[in-house]
């Protein structure tokens, strides 16, 4: 069990028989004398990605969910969905096209991934915080392009779409950053 004040970012809680990943969280204090003070936290159900949010006094306890992260590799794409290997225990897992579609733009055969395990099964994928992939269809590049100025479309060799620089042209290679899918340099 832990209390409320042991709560932060990114600690998984299991509320409702589910691991929830917590987003955000806020404390408030009421002004009424003997109030309790209020923990509000703003969480991701794992099973199902739903986001919600919930109170709770300061001291409630909440129980720790049966969750790991681990280290994996992404193995190959099986149809909608994908192949992961547990880099520990060498385990391979076929997850489902809900949970691979948001990641899969970022992958290559052979990338390094952490897995969240819950009881057993794989319930999120985290892919790293920038990835290089390789641009391989762009229009030309445009002369006098600044970093700033104007952008273009570029296809990326995942099938990923992004919004690139107006002087990079097809052929180089690029970071990436996966939480927001964005163009971050060259590499």
């Amino acid at each position: 069990m832990i209390t409320t004040a042991d709560f932060k970012r990114g600690l998984v809680i299991q509320l409702d028989n589910a691991p929830c990943l917590i987003l955000d969280y806020t404390t408030q204090s009421p002004s009424a004398r003997g109030g309790n003070t209020l923990v509000k936290i703003k969480y991701r159900n794992l099973l199902t990605a739903q986001v919600l949010e919930k109170t709770f006094k300061s001291g409630d306890k909440a129980d720790e969910a049966d969750f790991e992260r681990r280290k994996g590799q992404f193995l190959y794409a099986a149809g909608d969905g994908g192949v992961f290997m547990d880099l520990e225990n060498y385990e391979q897992y076929e997850i489902n096209e809900e949970l691979f579609e948001p990641v899969q733009g970022f992958l290559l055969e052979g990338a390094d991934v952490q897995l969240g395990v819950f009881q057993g099964r794989v319930v999120s994928i985290d892919p790293p915080m920038t990835v290089e992939l390789t641009v391989t269809e762009t229009a030309p590049a445009i002369r006098n392009a600044t970093a700033t100025a104007q952008t273009k479309e570029a296809l990326l060799e995942t099938g990923l779409r992004i919004q690139v620089p107006g002087y990079l042209e097809s052929g180089e290679l690029i970071k990436v950053d996966t939480r927001e899918g964005r163009f971050v340099s060259r590499a």
